[in-house]
């Protein structure tokens, strides 16, 4: 199970950790951390070394009632910082959390490797011509409407063949325009109940008959710290447990701030399976 990023294989069939680098100042974990340019680049030197495989670089809040954000102010807030991480560390594979085509393409100019998309195309149709153009692989999450109302859809028939259905759907979609390289994100905490987050993690193995790379993104979550009576800045050891589940159930990308941890969470888990 491989994507290519620009012109370099991924193989997914070993678990790999995505970094969390957010420019936004109302992230719920780490908003306003990373404005500083020495800050930002120690922050990527550190995950890089640590063993992330990606940094996904985002500038649009998108925890559960977050602002409106223009399409220019995350241009303003995304784009010279992706310059200057790729001036430091050309090697490095970025992806770019936004569901805006506008931003993809400007992103993708500048040299970013994938693109990761809240919406799977639902709040830009032009995302995935934007997509099929580049030849850059695209991460598809599951929501329902957008995050200043998901939290208002949270009624499904089946919570797991519903999402199933929903990505059959956008990956006809995605495949129609020629898309090879596609990554499902079952999208915790999006349109989803603290309940129906753990149904969703507890029956994820379900999802492989997609028959594409999963990505889990939980890390500090509020589907965490809600349960265990605290908040973001001391959910790490929940992080680290749900991370564990997750890769026995089936997942390819751990999406976290915390590289260490989830390193050694692969690790474990391929001497397991060894």
């Amino acid at each position: 199970m491989t994507i290519n990023c620009k012109g370099k294989l991924i193989d997914l069939t070993t678990p790999r950790v995505m970094g969390i680098l957010n420019l936004t100042p109302d992230s719920f974990y780490d908003g306003g951390k990373f404005r500083k340019e020495k800050d930002i680049l120690l922050h990527v030197e550190n995950m890089l070394s640590l063993g992330a495989t990606f940094i996904d670089l985002g500038a649009y809040s998108s925890r559960p009632g977050a602002e409106e954000v223009s399409t220019d102010e995350e241009c303003k807030r995304l784009l010279p910082v992706l310059e200057l991480i790729l001036g430091q560390f050309p090697e490095a594979l970025i992806s770019i959390d936004t569901f805006r085509a506008h931003v993809a393409k400007e992103a993708i100019a500048i040299g970013a490797s994938m693109i990761n998309d809240i919406s799977a195309g639902f709040m830009d149709e032009s995302m995935l011509d934007v997509i099929a153009e580049n030849h850059i692989p695209y991460i598809m999450m599951h929501m329902r409407g957008n995050p200043q109302t998901m939290q208002k859809k949270t009624s499904y028939d089946n919570l797991v063949r519903d999402i199933i259905l929903y990505f059959s759907e956008r990956l006809s979609v995605a495949k129609s325009k020629g898309i090879k390289d596609l990554i499902i994100d079952p999208g915790f905490g999006f349109s989803k109940t603290l309940e129906q987050n753990y149904e969703l993690l507890n029956k994820l193995d379900l999802l492989k008959m997609i028959e594409k790379p999963l990505l889990v993104g939980v890390s500090r979550k509020s589907m965490i710290y809600k349960l265990l009576g605290t908040d973001a800045h001391h959910a790490l050891n929940g992080t680290t447990a749900l991370n564990m589940l997750a890769l026995q159930k089936g997942a390819n990308i751990l999406r976290v701030h915390d590289i260490g941890e989830a390193m050694e969470c692969i690790k474990i888990h391929k001497q397991l399976t060894a």
